[in-house]
This record gives structure tokens, C-alpha cells and sequence, in this order.
């Protein structure tokens, strides 16, 4: 009885053992380059810069700018709730979330905000519509401002 040697024949040396070993060795090079540079592009500093997203940036070009005194909580909000006259409810819960990401100093107001946006939809599109544009963004503060407007 002879045994085969040839490459072909032989379990697991073929073309996609050779890719496989090729990704195993690669794949997490990559990662960890990857991940390197997301985490070099934050901003730790908590500072501003032209980099990071601002409560300005999230909402639409429209909106009159303000006075930089005031907090930016309350700037967020205005604009938000200006926002609202003119989009879904859905659009400016995505505009939230995103300037709470991308400036997360706004996370601690962002229940408070969401509640606002929930009382203001639910008198401009009634409680049921306005309660369909639900979401999980600051957890169920939209809704339970929804809710409160009807009570």
C-alpha cells in the first residue's frame, strides 16, 4: 500500500488552507492598525476642534444662529425644537443622538431635551403620531414627554 504525498490529495493544504493561514496572519494586523487610528482620532481633550461634531453641526444650516453665551444645552434645544417645525420627529431624535456622540457633555441633558422634543411633537403631530416616532435615544425620556403633553 503506498501513501500519497502530493500536495493536491493531502486534507487541508489546498488553495483554501494557504488563504486561510494568509488571513490568520493579516486580519489582525489590521485590526489592531485600524482600531489604532480610530482611537488616535478622538478627541480625549474635551475641548472643541474642527474635527468633532458640534450641537451646530447636527442640525440643518436653517437655524438662526445664537449667542455663544448661552449654554449649549440650550442652544442644542432651540435649534432642535426650530428643526421640528420644519422634519419628523424621527430626523430630529437622529440630529440628538448625533450631537450627544459627537459632544457627550450633552449626555446629562439629553433626557431633558428628548422630553422637550416629546411634549412639542405631540402638539404639533398629536399624541399617537407623535408616539410612533419613539426611540431609544436618552433611553424613554421622548416618550414619557410625549406622554406628559396628553396629561
Amino acid at each position: 500500500m503506498k501513501h500519497s504525498t502530493s500536495h493536491s490529495t493531502r486534507r487541508g493544504r489546498g488553495p483554501a488552507h494557504r488563504i486561510g493561514r494568509s488571513l490568520a496572519l493579516v486580519l489582525p494586523v489590521v485590526l489592531v492598525l485600524s482600531g489604532t487610528l480610530a482611537v488616535a482620532q478622538v478627541n480625549w481633550s474635551g475641548s472643541p476642534s474642527h474635527s468633532m461634531l458640534t450641537a451646530s453641526d447636527t442640525v440643518a444650516a436653517g437655524a438662526p444662529a445664537r449667542s455663544g453665551s448661552r449654554p449649549p444645552q440650550d442652544v442644542l434645544r432651540d435649534q432642535l425644537l426650530a428643526e421640528l417645525q420644519e422634519k419628523d420627529p424621527g430626523v430630529v431624535l437622529t440630529h440628538l443622538q448625533q450631537a450627544v456622540n459627537g459632544r457627550p457633555s450633552l449626555a446629562r441633558h439629553c433626557a431633558s431635551i428628548a422630553r422637550t422634543l416629546g411634549r412639542a411633537a405631540a402638539n404639533i403631530y398629536g399624541p399617537t403620531r407623535a408616539q410612533s416616532y419613539a426611540r431609544p435615544v436618552c433611553d424613554t425620556a421622548y416618550a414619557s414627554g410625549v406622554q406628559a403633553a396628553n396629561n
